[in-house]
């Protein structure tokens, strides 16, 4: 997946289409993220003592992954993501993100 937990995205479909947000938490078998103030459901808690009240409480569910685009944190565009291969001193493969529109390191 090309998102990672902590990225800043912006939603580009659906009900809260240009709402941007901090990815809380990523879902890679189901594709799917978890971005913080989107995609908010209720979820109603039952009392757990005698004479305590019930709550209801706003929390976010996930959203399809293709239903967002990373914010590049150089240019502040949404963009698409890439990749750059790079080795270094000990001629190790590493894979590093870049930003598709500025081509800067993610």
């Amino acid at each position: 997946m090309k998102i990672k937990k902590g990225d800043k995205v912006v939603v580009i479909a659906g009900k809260y289409r240009a709402k941007t947000g901090k990815v809380i938490k990523v879902i890679p078998k189901e594709k799917k993220v978890i971005v913080e103030g989107v995609n908010l459901v209720k979820k109603h808690i039952k009392p757990k003592r005698e004479g305590e009240k019930g709550q209801i409480i706003q929390t976010p569910a996930p959203i399809d992954v293709s239903n967002v685009k990373l914010l590049c944190p150089k240019c502040g565009k949404a963009t698409r993501v890439g990749y750059k291969i790079v080795f270094d001193e000990n001629k190790k493969r590493q894979k590093i993100r870049i930003c598709k529109k500025c081509k800067s390191e993610i």
